[in-house]
């Protein structure tokens, strides 16, 4: 994977109400916010290496097409060839530089998403470096310190494994059972 480093700690926030949690942080002086949702992943990704920030959150998911494809597989929605595709260009954009994954994601009210999506982040996701998916409620006020005090504890855990090593084996990694494997190790 082509590496585009950023000198901060890259956190994604996900979730139905990124936005507004994005905001929680605006000013906050060692935060750079990055509103970056619907963007094209390169420009996202230049973006965020451009950032100088002990923290760069933004909002663009460079795994967002396969967890919509990883979804409608199991919801009877798209084929197994979607997903793979979806793989496919995912991991040329990480080999390119044209995506970067992020060092963590906070995954805004799980409990609320629906139960396939909720498998992907808790589950698909989450199995392969579970300290780097971290829940959170979604801010409830305009200046809701929540986000601000999960960034200042942010676990230390063994970096994500290259996604060329997992990405491929998600057809594998099916709702309510994955990472209950006794046959392969978390990568």
């Amino acid at each position: 994977m082509a590496h585009i480093s950023s000198t901060g700690t890259v956190v994604a926030v996900v979730g139905a109400a990124s936005g507004d949690a994005m905001a929680t942080l605006d000013g906050i002086p060692g935060i750079e916010t990055l509103s970056l949702r619907g963007t094209d992943p390169a420009v996202a990704a230049h973006r965020i290496a451009a950032a100088g920030a002990p923290w760069i959150v933004h909002d663009a998911d460079p795994l967002e097409h396969v967890a919509a494809a990883w979804v409608e597989l199991y919801e009877e929605r798209a084929t197994l060839g979607t997903l793979e595709l979806e793989v496919e260009t995912t991991l040329a954009q990480f080999e390119s530089g044209d995506a970067i994954m992020p060092d963590y994601y906070i995954v805004l009210d799980p409990d609320q998403a629906q139960s396939t999506w909720r498998h992907w982040w808790c589950g698909a996701l989450g199995h392969r470096a579970p300290r780097r998916v971290l829940p959170a409620h979604a801010p409830v006020r305009p200046h809701d310190a929540a986000l601000r005090t999960l960034l200042t504890a942010l676990p230390s855990s063994r970096p994500w494994p290259e996604p060329a090593s997992w990405l491929p084996g998600l057809p594998f990694d099916i709702p309510d059972r994955v990472g209950l494997h006794r046959d392969r190790p978390p990568a």
